[in-house]
């Protein structure tokens, strides 16, 4: 078999010796970041995207090797290794292979056919399946009590009759027919391919499970069922509202055999040719698929289904993360946050450029109070008391109603020149209630912190929004339903990944933003932070070292992506790492100038020819880099900063009509569609067949979270809170008719054949947390006419 770096490289589209140099540096403990920005000429130029492809299938090999090694020595301790078996289980290139293999080996509570082998059947076993000419009620006749092959044993005199005898020979073969290796690889093989997934309503349950209606009687291919609509069925199983199984052929024809019982009879060459023993043996067959392989498959394939729809639906949350992560800041200027509120009033924080607090307080200009003129007065004092700049208005309960207040302040009082932005708050309380929340604010109220956290969140999304853990953003699909390890390691890889391709401002971070930059922890964060606090700003990169536990491999790996602004060393305040500085130092004494006059000069530099500059330490690729670090120092990656404008007299969900034309804010994308804010206090929905005019594979092709778009309002249900929308401005509203869950074919409309059962297992009960993390609609259904409209689409493409 392949070794691992030969089959990562494989998957990466690199080189073998490239891996094997990225494989080294993450042993040694360098983080993705820094390898793929200042490790270039070690790995052969291997990009962030192939590193972290890496480091995932790194672990997953590894743990396929840790689990090779343990199978093989547990087999070796049993004494039944083979060559053969060695063999099998070192070219095993999946988890399922290995268990495969391991399966005859695998320690087990004392089952039926072990006992049967301890009372002396397995002769007969063995002679009626070599045999099947012989009859098996005679042949059993020599292993029952007083029989010529009874050995005598405590289990043996247990053989009293020939039902008895036949039973132990049966459970014996069903043993040896269930755990091949090579039959349970075809049978998976044939039912991923052929298999349907069935989702039935539990009996009496059709009134508690009505959000779950669309899989009421659902039935799909297994190879091709997308990974929301997998979910939404784990879900109703879960729940205790739906019944899945895994079916090929006709689930009501108890006449037609499975075919995976006819399966199972070739491989072991039982045939049914009137010999005496052939209708036996094809019993046996039959009660080795339906008792020992039925459930054990099912569970495998099911199993296997959930764990690509968890990747799909992580995949999906890291992606618009990372988009929400680098959304455009609105930059450093005196900003006021606004969280709204109706009974308890609107709570506003000022905060100064960097972000400090300067004042807070909570206003009343909405219903019950309506005290309008005492909170414009408020307001108008701190925009002109601290020259405020911009105004962030969280999206929560009574937004709009503030968003308007604000507005006519503003056009009442024209020398105010602030900016009203609308801002998502999710998971603003979360931080307001967090420990560093309450560190950092003690004195404050958890609702002024909130407004604080909106205010900043407005002036720097990725620096707010590292305070809270990426779970509680609420930017994900099915995020309660997958698993927690695995979607925790895949958003802190992408808070490590935005926030080292921003940089951080040492002098002005706060720790947790630190806490994400390459080679820092949290202690080390909490660590600059304090000594910050004692001893005053960093004047250079080179003074990090004084910090407590801040040693020379940590400075290597955080010190390209830490800013020191003002440092005597204009490099400090780049991306240029201190160990290349020497480059830098080349080419100003080189070109006789000095290295601040080199920095911006984009025609001088861009004249300049790497290759001129390398060494044997550094090649073209970071020469390269540095060069175009020295154009645009310090630099920041995030798009330009801009918002939606919501319409004027469009704030609540019946206030919208079909056929508006709206402008809104991508708020989230999933595997079938994006969801759009529209000032609404409700997302609505773009189905992914009303996204564009071409045909969209990927709604991330067309949209990501934070965009701003314009949409057509298609149909509004206000009952269930849906909107059905279209960014294709041309379609015509009635077209798409119902806001249920996504459509789908019914039973047996989009199978060629009808469904033969092959399982049904029990339900668990579990709670499961909402769709769409935070976002107050179910991200099961989508507009039933949405559908309809993109089934009859598809149709016609294809």
């Amino acid at each position: 078999m392949k070794s691992i770096s030969a089959r990562i490289a494989e998957e990466i589209g690199a080189q073998e010796q490239q891996v094997n140099a990225a494989v080294s540096l993450l042993d040694e403990g360098a983080t993705v970041p820094f390898i793929a920005r200042y490790r270039k000429e070690v790995t052969g130029g291997l990009d962030d995207t192939q590193m972290r492809n890496l480091e995932e299938r790194l672990r997953y090999l590894r743990e396929l090797e840790d689990r090779r090694a343990a199978i093989l020595k547990s087999i070796d301790e049993q004494g039944k290794l083979t060559p053969e078996l060695t063999a099998d289980i070192n070219s095993a290139e999946t988890k399922n292979r290995l268990e495969d293999l391991y399966l005859p080996y695998k320690p087990k509570r004392r089952t039926k056919g072990q006992i049967a082998k301890e009372a002396g059947l397995e002769p007969l076993a063995n002679d009626l399946q070599a045999d099947p000419t012989l009859a098996p009620e005679v042949e059993a006749l020599k292993y029952i009590v007083g029989g010529e092959l009874n050995d005598n044993s405590e289990e043996a005199q247990k053989i009293t009759d020939l039902k008895a005898a036949l039973d132990g020979a049966k459970y014996i073969l069903m043993e040896r027919f269930s755990e091949d290796a090579n039959l349970l690889g075809r049978l998976r093989d044939f039912l991923k391919t052929e298999g349907t997934i069935t989702a039935r309503v539990m009996d009496g349950k059709q009134a508690e499970a009505a959000k779950f209606q669309d899989y009421f009687e659902h039935d799909e291919p297994l190879k091709s069922i997308p990974s929301h609509r997998a979910l939404a069925m784990f879900r109703g199983r879960n729940e205790g509202f739906l019944s899945i199984a895994v079916t090929v052929g006709d689930a009501e024809d108890r006449t037609v055999a499975h075919p995976c019982e006819a399966m199972i009879a070739d491989f072991w060459e039982i045939r049914d040719q009137g010999r005496a023993a052939d209708k036996w043996l094809g019993e046996v067959v039959r009660w080795t698929w339906r008792v020992k392989l039925l459930t054990h498959l099912e569970t495998d394939l099911l199993g296997e289904i959930r764990e690509r729809a968890e990747e799909e639906a992580i995949h999906v949350f890291a992606s618009n993360l990372k988009d929400l992560l680098l959304a455009a800041p609105a930059g450093q200027k005196a900003t006021i946050g606004l969280d709204p509120g109706l009974r308890t009033g609107c709570k506003v924080a000022v905060v100064d450029a960097t972000g400090k607090v300067l004042d807070h307080c909570a206003i009343y200009p909405t219903p019950p109070q309506n005290k309008v003129r005492e909170a414009e007065a408020v307001l108008v004092n701190f925009c002109k008391k601290y020259d405020v700049g911009l105004i962030a208005i969280g999206n929560g309960t009574a937004s709009r109603e503030t968003d308007k207040f604000v507005g006519d302040m503003l056009k009442a009082h024209k020398d105010i020149q602030a900016q009203k932005v609308m801002v998502n708050e999710a998971g603003a309380s979360v931080y307001s209630a967090s420990a560093f929340a309450a560190k950092e604010f003690p004195d404050l109220d958890v609702t002024i912190r909130g407004a604080i956290s909106i205010a900043r969140r407005l002036q720097d999304p990725l620096a707010e929004l590292v305070k809270i853990e990426p779970k509680s953003i609420g930017v994900g699909q099915y995020q309660h339903d997958v698993s927690q390890t695995q979607l925790a390691r895949s958003l802190e890889a992408v808070v490590e990944d935005c926030v080292n391709a921003v940089g951080v401002e040492v002098n002005t971070a706060s720790a947790p933003l630190l806490a994400a930059v390459s080679g820092l922890n949290q202690t080390l964060a909490n660590n600059i932070v304090e000594f910050r606090d004692q001893n005053g700003v960093f004047t250079s990169r080179e003074a990090l070292k004084k910090v407590p536990r801040f040693g020379a491999k940590t400075f290597e790996q955080a010190a390209g992506f830490l800013r020191v602004a003002g440092s005597e060393n204009p490099l400090d305040a780049s991306a240029v790492h201190p160990e290349s500085y020497s480059v830098v130092e080349k080419i100003a004494a080189k070109n006789a100038r000095p290295i601040s006059n080199l920095m911006g000069d984009s025609a001088f530099l861009r004249a300049l020819k790497a290759a001129d500059y390398t060494d044997e330490k550094f090649g073209v690729p970071t020469v390269t880099d540095i060069i175009s670090e020295l154009d645009k120092p310090g630099r920041d990656p995030r798009p330009e900063f801009k918002t939606a404008r919501f319409q004027d007299g469009v704030e609540k969900l019946s206030d919208l009509e079909p056929g508006m034309i709206l402008e809104g804010t991508v708020t989230n994308v999933t595997a079938f569609g994006a969801f759009v804010d529209v000032g609404v206090h409700q997302d609505g929905l773009v189905h992914i067949s009303a996204l564009s005019n071409t045909f969209v594979k990927d709604p991330r092709e067309v949209v990501k979270a934070g965009d701003i778009v314009k949409v057509k309002v298609m149909e509004v249900d206000v009952a269930r809170k849906r909107i059905g929308m279209s960014m294709r401005l041309d379609d015509t509203p009635g077209e798409q008719t119902s806001v249920a869950g996504e459509r789908r074919p019914s039973r047996r409309q989009n199978q060629g054949s009808s469904q033969r059962s092959f399982g049904g297992n029990g339900e668990r009960k579990s709670s499961a947390g909402r769709s769409g993390g935070g976002q107050s609609k179910s991200a099961e259904g989508t507009m039933a006419a949405l559908f309809a409209q993109a089934n009859k689409k598809k149709n016609g493409r294809l």
